[in-house]
């Protein structure tokens, strides 16, 4: 008969570092992209020559919303009318990131494979 599975105990203080880490952690994955200029306002605006609010797409209400916001000339609204984000991506990095996700996926399987077991046989092996 195997012996019933009982998890460490954490202290208190441990808690408070872990947490600490992982907010550490979440900030970080969240910023450093933009840091690096991986992420974040790649917008490329389309070049029109002599713009209109006609050309540019944009209806009397619009208009009128631009002009509340203190851009009465087409022009100086131009850039953040036409601007579009560059979804470009190469495929050796779609490919680093699979490899990556799915590689921290088996890790994680494969260090937690004898707490997974024990927990399965404690709880269905009815001995």
């Amino acid at each position: 008969m195997m012996a019933r599975y009982v998890p460490p105990k954490q202290s208190k203080i441990g808690q408070v570092i872990d947490v600490i880490v992982l907010l550490i952690l979440s900030i970080g994955a969240l910023y450093i992209p933009l840091w690096l200029g991986l992420a974040g306002s790649s917008k490329l605006p389309i070049p029109v020559d002599n713009p209109t609010w006609e050309s540019l797409g944009q209806n009397a209400v619009m208009v009128e919303r631009w002009n509340a916001l203190g851009f009465a000339d087409p022009a100086a609204a131009h850039d953040m009318i036409t601007a579009r984000y560059d979804y470009s991506f190469t495929w050796g990095a779609l490919a680093l990131m699979v490899v990556v996700i799915v590689g921290y996926f088996v890790m994680m399987l494969r260090l937690s494979e004898k707490e997974y077991r024990e927990v399965i046989a404690e709880k269905f092996d009815g001995k």
